[in-house]
């Protein structure tokens, strides 16, 4: 029988687009993979057709493209919920669309790793996240290493070169400068020049209960 009584941390990972913070939840939950479960925001992208009722399709990725109270819930039932399975949504990079129940999170998950764009945004009702993790980290990725790495993203997902360029200039870096903002606020700065970070990772980028 799992042991619900052992504490339960979330930890947020929150970074600009392409920086790299995918990669660092993915690698920090494979240190612990028995305790360890990565929850990523992004499940809680609004459905195309939602978008394009909402009129929000051509800036997809922003603060108001995404079920904000949807994902509030699921992290205030991912602290309370402990002696049960909590579902939670995953995005499909592929066909651009949330898949619901595809993340399941187990009472003997103790340390739950949610990593997205807006943990650390003070407006919109998204200042609600913040108080609900453990800790936040930002992963700060050199500029022209990131932007190269969105363009050949949004290439590889069915964009043209010049359209992937014509988005990151229109979509993401508009919604870049919103995450910077919170960086002052973020508990740890992890630095990444290239947005692949080497696993394990180094003991002065760890903070005492990780």
């Amino acid at each position: 029988m799992s042991d619900v009584t052992t504490e339960r941390r979330v930890l947020g990972i929150v970074g600009c687009p392409g920086s790299g913070k995918s990669t660092l939840a993915a690698g920090l939950a494979a240190e612990h993979p028995e305790t360890s479960v990565v929850v990523p925001m992004d499940g809680f992208h609004l459905a195309q057709r939602e978008l394009f009722r909402l009129g929000r399709m051509n800036r997809k990725g922003a603060p108001d493209t995404f079920d904000l109270f949807g994902y509030l819930a699921l992290l205030e039932r991912i602290r309370t919920s402990r002696d049960q399975i909590v579902y939670a949504p995953r995005f499909d990079r592929h066909t651009e669309e949330p898949i619901a129940n595809a993340i399941a999170i187990e009472p003997h998950h103790t340390t739950i790793i949610t990593e997205g764009n807006y943990l650390l945004h003070s407006g919109e009702g998204w200042e609600r996240v913040r108080p609900l993790l453990d800790e936040c980290w930002y992963v700060d990725c050199e500029y022209s290493a990131r932007i190269v790495r969105l363009i050949a993203r949004h290439i590889e997902h069915g964009r043209t070169g010049a359209q992937a360029a014509a988005w990151v200039h229109d979509v993401d870096e508009p919604n870049s400068r919103i995450i910077r903002a919170g960086l002052e606020t973020a508990d740890v700065v992890i630095r990444s020049e290239d947005g692949r970070l080497a696993f394990p990772l180094p003991p002065d980028w760890r903070t005492p209960w990780w």
